[in-house]
């Protein structure tokens, strides 16, 4: 019988020297593929929307872009518990991928308590050939998703069957990371948002009417006032 998770670590190593990556970051990027995969795959993928760094990923082939967390926005119940059951039965479908999800490791928290939109984080571990990953899973609830959301194939970094799921839409992503922007002010320090935003507008065309329907419904939202003038140098 093939050792397949022997196989798929073998191949995410020589991907990790190939790009002179840390070979732990690699691992936790295909395992978050993997359980995309699962997502996509399970009767509950319509609840879910990808956002964050690995959708960001998924556009830029950038060997040297990595992340260790799954970013979603969740629709129904934004409870603890039944989160917790949710994503039991998505870990349960079967992906002859060589990675496993153990999950009595399956824990949630709440997040952003106090905030009107809360989220939850939830942690599992992964293994590949007795290689552990800790995995975060940090769900969020209420965001604006205008001017809709697209389906996306994400690519796989091996020979694999990919997920084909709902993602935010660039305009989207945008209006996000322009509204930390504005709310935070001059206490910012997420430089990367403004990379982001940059890399974004470098690389595709928007279309204005879609752009600021993203950006207005974003703003109100969140009950942040749109600026009229640049900020203060």
């Amino acid at each position: 019988m093939r050792n397949l998770g022997a196989s798929v670590r073998a191949r995410l190593l020589q991907l990790a020297k190939a790009n002179g990556q840390s070979f732990d970051l690699i691992l936790t990027r295909f395992a978050l593929e993997r359980l995309l995969f699962r997502l996509s795959q399970s009767p509950h993928a319509g609840r879910f929307v990808l956002k964050g760094a690995m959708l960001m990923m998924s556009w830029f082939d950038d060997p040297h872009c990595g992340t260790r967390d799954l970013d979603l926005l969740g629709f129904g119940n934004p409870e603890p518990e039944p989160m917790l059951e949710t994503f039991r039965e998505i870990l349960a479908q079967e992906a002859d991928d060589g990675v496993t999800f153990d999950a009595e490791t399956l824990r949630v928290d709440r997040i952003r308590e106090g905030l009107e939109y809360g989220g939850l984080r939830l942690r599992v571990v992964a293994s590949i050939s007795g290689a552990r990953i800790t995995l975060t899973i940090d769900i969020g609830f209420g965001d604006a998703l205008e001017p809709g959301v697209e389906m996306l194939d994400y690519p796989s970094m091996l020979v694999f069957p990919t997920a084909r799921l709902r993602a935010y839409a660039r305009e989207t992503v945008i209006a996000e990371k322009f509204q930390a922007m504005v709310m935070l002010g001059r206490a910012n320090s997420r430089m990367k948002d403004f990379y982001d935003i940059w890399i974004l507008n470098r690389s595709f065309d928007f279309d204005d009417d879609r752009m600021a329907c993203a950006i207005k419904a974003t703003f109100e939202r969140r009950e942040t006032p749109i600026p009229r003038r640049y900020p203060t140098p």
